[in-house]
C-alpha cells in the first residue's frame, strides 16, 4: 500500500515566503548586474577583439604569451616595447603618455591589447598587419536643426473666436501663425522686426483680441479694411509740463540709397555700399534697441553683406580694419577709437610649452600694430596691452605655436682605427771604440758585434777547402737589424648630446701642444743690446661635431652634421710647431626615430721609406742590404662615426 507523505501547512508557508525573499532579492540585484553587463558588453570592444583574432591567424606574435610587471612607464613606451619583443607593426599616437602600473602574468599579447583599450579608453585602426593606437573619440552627437518654437494660438472657426498664449513670442510668427490660422492678414511695420510679444487671451474675437494684444505690448493696430489689420509702433505724446520725465523721438540718420537692411528674431540682415560707419552702427542699435555709449565720432564708410548676424557679430565686421573697437560692459557697449583708455584692455598670456622671450618676434607684424607686446620670463607668459579685439587674435595664435617641442637624444659612437707597418733591415759596420757583444735575436734581430765576436766567427769559417777570410782589426765592430713591426690603435668614444628640435648640438674633444717662439730685439743705436724673448704659444687639434635635428610628424629625424678632425704630424725643429692635418665633411642625413645610422670614408693613408748606405754600392740589388739600411713604414687611418637619434616628447 502506497504511503503518503505529509506535510504541515505553516512549512509550506515558511518556504514561500523565504522563496519570495529570494525572487525579491534577485529583483533588486538584477538591474546592477545588468548595468554592468551593459557596460562591460561595448560592441566596439567587441569588434577589436575580432580584428585582433583575425590578425592573430597572419601576425603569430600576437599570440605570444607574456610576463610583465610595469610600474610608472609611458603607454606609449609600453607598447612599443611589446611589439619590438614579439616582432608587431605599430604606430602610436604621442599624446597617450599616461604612466600605466600593471602587472601580466601568462597572458597573450591579443589580451594584453584589448586589455590597454578598456582599461585606458583606447582604439586600434587596423592597416594590413599594422596596428595604429590612438586615444578613443566617440563620434560626434547627432545634432538636430534648430525649429523655432510655434505660438500657441487657437481658432475656432465655427465662432471666429481666437485665443492667444503668447511668452517672448516673435511678432513676425505670431502675425504668421494668426493669418495662417484665422485666414486674416496680420502685417507689421518693418521695424517691429525683432519685437517680442507677451499676453494670455481666452476665446475674443480678433479685431478685440488685436487691440488688447497691442496695448499690453505698446503697438497700435489699425484695420485696413475688412481682410487686413495693419501693426505700427506706438508713439508716445510728450508729458504734460512739469512731469519729470521726458521722452523725444530722434528720427533715425537716412542711410544712403540702396542699402537693404532687415532684422529678424534679433538678427541682422545688411547689404550696404559704402554707407558711413556712425549711421550703420546707429540704425541697427536703435532697431534692436542696444544701448551704446560713443567715445568718438565714428567716421568713414563701409561696404559690407552679411545675413543672420547678431549684433556682436554685426560690430565686429563693421568696425574691423578701422581704428574703432567696441567692448561690452552689462548691457552697454563702448564703441571708439583702439587706444583710448575705456577701450583698452590688459591680457597675460601664459604659455604651457614654449618660452616667453622670443615669442614677440614670432608675432606677424600686423597682429601686433595698435598692441604693445612684451615677454614676462618670470612667469613664462606674454603681456598684450592693446585693443581687445587684435589681442584676442593674438591669443589665437599663439595658442596654435604653444605646442610641446620634442628633444631629442642623440647617441655617438666615434671610432678612430690606426693601422701601421714597419719593415727595417740593413747591416752597419765601422771602426771605433769596440762595443760590448749585445742585442736580440727574436722577435727581431738586433746584433751588435765587436772585433772578438767577429774573428771567432772567421775562425769558424776559414779552413773550409781553400778559404781563408782572415781577421778583423780590434777596433772593427758590426751591427746587424732586420724589424717588422705591426701595429693597431682603436679608440672609441660614445658621448650623448641632447637638444630641442631646430637646435645645434656641439661637442668637440682635442688636445692642445705648445711650440717655442723666439723673439730677437735690438735695443739702442750706440751701445745696441740684444733681447731675446721666449714664448710657447698653443696648437690645437681636435675633434668636433655638431648635428642640428629636425623632427618630421612621421618619425623621421633629418640631421644636418658637420664634423671636423685635425692631427698633429711631425715636429718641423725641435722646439718648432707641429704640423698638423685635417679632415672634415658636412652632409644632410634622415634616419627614422630610434635607428642608427653609420658615416664614414675618413680615411688617412701614409707611406714612407728612407734608407742610406755606401754610394753606388747601396743601389744595386740584394747587396743594398749588406752596405746599407733600408727602412719602410705604411700607416692607415680610418674614422667611423654612428649616430642614433631618440626623439622624447
Amino acid at each position: 500500500m502506497p504511503t503518503t507523505r505529509k506535510v504541515s501547512v505553516d512549512s509550506v508557508q515558511l518556504f514561500s515566503r523565504k522563496f519570495r525573499w529570494r525572487i525579491f532579492l534577485l529583483m533588486c540585484v538584477f538591474p546592477f548586474l545588468s548595468a554592468n553587463f551593459a557596460e562591460s558588453d561595448d560592441p566596439r570592444f567587441g569588434i577589436i577583439e575580432q580584428k585582433l583574432t583575425d590578425l592573430s591567424a597572419t601576425v603569430p606574435g600576437l599570440n605570444n604569451k607574456v610576463e610583465l610587471s610595469v610600474n610608472g612607464v609611458s603607454l606609449q613606451e609600453f607598447i612599443r616595447a611589446l611589439a619590438i619583443t614579439n616582432n608587431l607593426n605599430v604606430s602610436v599616437e604621442p599624446s597617450l603618455d599616461m604612466k600605466i602600473y600593471d602587472n601580466f602574468s601568462d597572458v597573450t599579447v591579443n589580451n594584453v591589447f584589448l586589455f590597454l583599450c578598456k582599461r585606458y579608453d583606447l582604439d586600434i585602426a587596423f592597416i594590413g598587419n599594422i596596428m595604429v593606437f590612438s586615444k578613443y573619440v566617440p563620434p560626434a552627437p547627432v545634432v538636430i536643426p534648430y525649429s523655432p518654437r510655434l505660438p500657441l494660438i487657437a481658432w475656432n472657426p465655427s465662432l471666429q473666436l481666437v485665443s492667444l498664449d503668447l511668452k517672448n513670442d516673435s511678432l513676425p510668427l505670431v502675425a504668421r501663425e494668426l493669418t495662417r490660422k484665422t485666414g486674416t492678414n496680420v502685417v507689421f511695420a518693418p521695424e517691429l522686426s525683432g519685437k517680442m510679444l507677451n499676453g494670455y487671451i481666452q476665446e475674443q474675437t480678433l479685431s478685440d483680441a488685436l487691440d488688447k494684444l497691442a496695448f499690453a505690448n505698446d503697438l497700435k493696430i489699425t484695420q485696413a479694411d475688412t481682410n487686413f489689420f495693419l501693426i505700427e509702433p506706438l508713439v508716445k505724446q510728450p508729458a504734460a509740463q512739469g512731469n519729470a520725465r521726458n521722452t523725444n523721438e530722434t528720427k533715425a540718420p537716412a542711410l544712403p540709397a540702396g542699402t537693404k537692411m532687415g532684422i529678424a528674431d534679433g538678427l541682422i540682415s545688411i547689404d550696404a555700399v559704402n554707407a558711413p560707419i556712425g549711421e550703420l552702427v546707429y540704425s541697427v542699435s536703435s532697431q534692436l534697441k542696444k544701448e551704446y555709449f560713443l567715445y568718438t565720432e565714428l567716421k568713414g564708410t563701409s561696404t559690407l553683406s552679411i545675413q543672420n548676424a547678431t549684433y556682436e557679430q554685426f560690430l565686429d565686421n563693421v568696425l574691423n580694419a578701422t581704428d574703432y573697437t567696441y567692448r561690452r560692459k552689462d548691457s552697454v557697449y563702448f564703441i571708439g577709437d583702439r587706444n583710448l583708455e575705456g577701450l583698452r584692455v590688459t591680457h597675460l598670456y601664459v604659455l604651457q610649452f614654449r618660452t616667453a622671450d622670443k615669442i614677440p618676434d614670432y608675432i606677424p607684424a600686423e597682429m601686433k600694430k595698435g598692441v604693445e607686446v612684451k615677454a614676462f620670463p618670470d612667469l613664462n607668459a606674454v603681456i598684450l596691452s592693446g585693443s581687445e579685439p587684435r589681442i584676442l587674435e593674438i591669443e589665437n595664435f599663439l595658442a596654435v605655436i604653444d605646442q610641446v617641442v620634442p628633444m631629442v637624444l642623440i647617441e655617438v659612437i666615434i671610432m678612430d682605427v690606426n693601422k701601421s707597418h714597419t719593415v727595417a733591415a740593413g747591416i752597419q759596420a765601422g771602426i771605433g771604440t769596440p762595443p760590448a757583444n749585445n742585442g736580440s735575436i727574436t722577435p727581431g734581430v738586433d746584433v751588435t758585434l765587436n772585433s772578438d765576436a767577429i774573428n771567432n766567427l772567421i775562425a769558424g769559417i776559414n779552413g773550409f777547402g781553400f778559404l781563408n777570410i782572415g781577421s778583423v782589426t780590434p777596433d772593427f765592430y758590426m751591427r746587424l737589424h732586420a724589424l717588422e713591426e705591426d701595429g693597431m690603435l682603436k679608440i672609441r668614444s660614445t658621448p650623448k648630446l641632447a637638444t630641442l628640435n631646430g637646435s645645434e648640438a656641439k661637442m668637440s674633444i682635442g688636445r692642445t701642444e705648445y711650440y717655442l717662439e723666439r723673439t730677437t730685439n735690438i735695443i739702442g743705436t750706440q751701445n745696441p743690446q740684444t733681447q731675446i724673448t721666449n714664448t710657447y704659444k698653443p696648437l690645437n687639434a681636435d675633434f668636433s661635431l655638431a648635428i642640428t635635428p629636425m623632427v618630421s610628424g612621421d618619425e623621421q629625424v633629418t640631421l644636418s652634421i658637420s664634423v671636423k678632425q685635425s692631427t698633429f704630424t711631425k715636429r718641423v725643429t725641435d722646439d718648432g710647431p707641429f704640423g698638423t692635418t685635417e679632415r672634415s665633411f658636412e652632409s644632410i642625413v634622415r634616419v627614422k626615430n630610434q635607428e642608427m645610422i653609420m658615416l664614414g670614408g675618413l680615411e688617412e693613408e701614409s707611406t714612407n721609406e728612407s734608407g742610406k748606405g755606401t754610394p753606388g754600392i747601396s743601389r744595386i740589388p740584394v747587396l743594398k742590404w749588406l752596405f746599407g739600411q733600408r727602412s719602410k713604414t705604411k700607416s692607415k687611418t680610418r674614422l667611423s662615426i654612428m649616430i642614433r637619434p631618440t626623439v622624447i616628447y
